[in-house]
């Protein structure tokens, strides 16, 4: 048995599928939903993982970091790219992380890069279930 503490938990409804809305349970995410590629003026489930994603990483590399004892530059970014697939008649996904490290050189950048894609819990949710590019901008 593992000890185990959950510190967060996110909490949405959402009705109407990709043509919905979706709210959370504090309201401060308050939003419409619409398809990839479609005419609504909503977000897609998508554009959210990559959000969500994003930001998560940014995290897993200032901890990485710090356990590598390098200073982040206060200009980093990380542009995800979640595509829906249609691949052998299955919907899947894919993504790319093209990550920015102004002013790290590349090898302790990577270092930092591959530390956070084993510490992030997005990186873990997604290893082994769909292709991903990890990409030093």
């Amino acid at each position: 048995m593992t000890d185990k503490q959950v510190l967060y938990t996110g909490k949405t409804h959402t009705t109407g599928g990709r043509q919905g809305a979706s709210r959370s349970s504090d309201g401060n995410l308050d939003i419409q939903l619409s398809p990839p590629g479609g005419n609504g003026t909503g977000t897609n489930p998508e554009q959210l993982f990559a959000a969500g994603w994003s930001a998560c990483f940014i995290g897993a590399m200032g901890k990485a970091a710090g356990g590598l004892k390098v200073k982040l530059p206060a200009d980093l970014a990380v542009d995800a790219e979640v595509d829906l697939v249609l691949q052998e008649g299955q919907y899947v996904l894919q993504a790319r992380l093209d990550v920015s490290l102004p002013g790290l050189d590349r090898e302790t950048a990577r270092a930092v890069v591959d530390t956070a894609h084993q510490t992030c819990p997005y990186s873990k949710l997604t290893r082994g279930n769909i292709h991903v590019e990890l990409n030093l901008a």
